[in-house]
């Protein structure tokens, strides 16, 4: 019952900015949502429901730079990922390290290999690459 709570009140909480839903299995969900309502689904997750964030993974699909953010419910082996577009050629979406602090390495590699604008990020500098590594390449965008 908990897991069908939670993917409603997801998309309760998503409304319009739900794009897509995909239930793939019994303990494996997808959300596309818009940029804007990431944040209010990530504090969802991680504060109300207490689900560990994993990871983020991000991909350049030549239309857009797509990031996926990875939340895992362990006591109901449950792993949620919510799916965001970003537009070329200056992706933007706002930073999640406000809401957990564990989130800011993997934007900073993110940022640093697709050149994704984490607005309000405390610090992105190099983590992965050389300081002097040429401002405006990105290792995994297909247009740099």
């Amino acid at each position: 019952m908990r897991r069908e709570s939670i993917i409603e009140n997801i998309k309760v909480r998503s409304g319009k900015a739900l794009l897509d839903f995909n239930d793939r299995s019994k303990k494996r969900v997808y959300f596309t949502i818009s940029k804007e309502a990431l944040s209010q689904i990530a504090r969802y997750l991680f504060n109300d429901e207490k689900a560990r964030f994993s990871t983020a993974s991000g991909v350049d699909t030549k239309k857009a730079i797509e990031i996926l953010y990875h939340f895992s419910i362990d006591e109901i082996g449950l792993i949620i990922s919510l799916r965001v577009s970003l537009e070329k050629p200056n992706p933007e979406i706002d930073t999640l390290t406000s809401i957990m602090k564990c989130a800011e390495w993997i934007e900073m590699e993110i940022h640093e290999m697709l050149g994704v604008n984490f607005k309000g990020h405390p610090n992105l500098k190099h983590l992965l690459l050389k300081d002097d590594w040429p401002e405006g390449n990105y290792p995994l965008r297909r247009d740099t």
